[in-house]
């Protein structure tokens, strides 16, 4: 037994030298690059071409997907704002990309093609919630669809007053009968089932074990330096995320996760265009355990943001009851609506070991009851947020 044991602990040491070996004896597509000549103020594609000078960098799925999410929610929150209704088939199309759904957007904040988009091969639905089990995830989509639904009903009552009982607009924001405002509901909780799961749990976590020595087919890029491609389109259409960015002044037009990411991580926002750079040139260099270092900064710090944004809600609730103004259920509602949006989202925080039973159970003790926004309480809010800060140690 004594020899079987010691020749198993051979084998078993020889596997662990030939892994670790691995990444410095496979054939490299790149010549190496030098980290210290990435800085906070290095584009993203610029650094990494192949031995002719072309780019080996294709934001375009990541885009693509990422400007489904500007259009499916600027169809949302527009319809709202112009008092007209909502239809929950058109919500649907545009998340599975269904019948060329989508039109030209140009505002200030928001510049999309319909063209682009729905020749696109892309698509959220599928991407949501992917890094679960199949039956999981289509418990998830059905419920993201399942909200399209809810704020297509309410958006029926778009001219009536809301009130207990009664779905309709409070304020400016337009709630159901128990007083949630759906669309936030979904913005928020597509921000962890589509940004979060799928950049942190499935590109940069199963993702990582991407093929690396060959590009795929006739493109410039290997299928790992790929993933890391497209996470970065799906958190950002700018060339330097957060370029300009203080801890008081964002200075860039970021959308959703980007933008969250700066309002509720002070600590590490600045951090994060480096960290996608040293990433993606660690790709280059076969540097699998940099590469690992900074995916798991990445996905650490992104958890940390939309807990820190769930407790943060709750904050505003409890500062538009204690400001007693006329105004006060319509700051509310809307404060509680992004709140449950994030905390939904928090099942997809899994380096923080944070599940759906986790994010279920605050959920149905926030607004379980009948009346659910309008039974809220501060004892239920500070329970939330004490529950989160535990978890997520903030």
């Amino acid at each position: 037994m004594k020899n079987l044991y010691n020749s198993k602990m051979f084998v078993f040491g020889l596997a662990l030298a030939l892994f670790a070996c691995d990444d410095e004896e496979s054939p490299k597509l790149r010549t190496g690059l030098d980290y210290n000549s990435l800085t906070a103020e290095t584009p993203y594609s610029q650094p990494f071409v192949d031995a002719n000078g072309i780019t080996t960098v294709d934001l375009t799925e990541g885009h693509q997907r990422f400007k489904m999410f500007q259009a499916l929610n600027y169809q949302m929150t527009s319809a709202i704002s112009s008092n007209t209704q909502i239809d929950a088939t058109k919500l649907k199309n545009m998340f599975s990309k269904t019948g060329s759904p989508f039109v030209d957007i140009s505002t200030s904040t928001i510049t999309v093609s319909g063209a682009e988009l729905n020749g696109s091969a892309v698509q959220l639905r599928n991407v949501v919630a992917s890094s679960r089990p199949a039956d999981e995830a289509e418990v998830v989509r059905a419920r993201i669809e399942t909200l399209f639904n809810e704020v297509a009903a309410a958006s029926a009552s778009v001219s009536t007053p809301a009130s207990q009982g009664v779905a309709g607009k409070l304020g400016a924001y337009l709630v159901d009968a128990r007083g949630i405002e759906i669309s936030q509901v979904v913005q928020k909780s597509l921000i962890g089932a589509l940004q979060l799961d799928y950049i942190g749990n499935v590109l940069l976590d199963e993702g990582l074990t991407a093929d690396n020595t060959k590009t795929v087919g006739d493109r410039n890029y290997s299928e790992l330096e790929h993933n890391w491609d497209i996470a970065y389109g799906m958190l950002t259409l700018n060339p330097i995320y957060l370029q300009g960015a203080t801890n008081d002044s964002r200075n860039t037009v970021e959308f959703a996760l980007g933008s969250y990411l700066w309002e509720y991580n002070k600590a590490s926002f600045a951090k994060f265009h480096p960290a996608f750079l040293k990433a993606r040139a660690a790709v280059v260099n076969h540097d699998r355990a940099e590469m690992q270092a900074q995916a798991t900064f990445i996905r650490t710090e992104m958890e940390k943001a939309i807990a820190n944004a769930a407790v943060g809600y709750l904050e505003k609730w409890k500062t538009a009851v204690a400001s007693g103004s006329n105004s006060a259920d319509a700051v509310r509602a809307h404060a509680i609506a992004e709140g449950l949006g994030f905390i939904y989202s928090l099942r997809f925080a899994t380096i923080h070991k944070a599940d759906a039973a986790f994010s279920d159970q605050i959920l149905n003790n926030l607004i379980g009851s009948a009346n659910g926004f309008w039974d809220l309480d501060v004892t239920k809010i500070n329970a939330a947020s004490q529950a989160i800060k535990t978890k997520f140690g903030i």
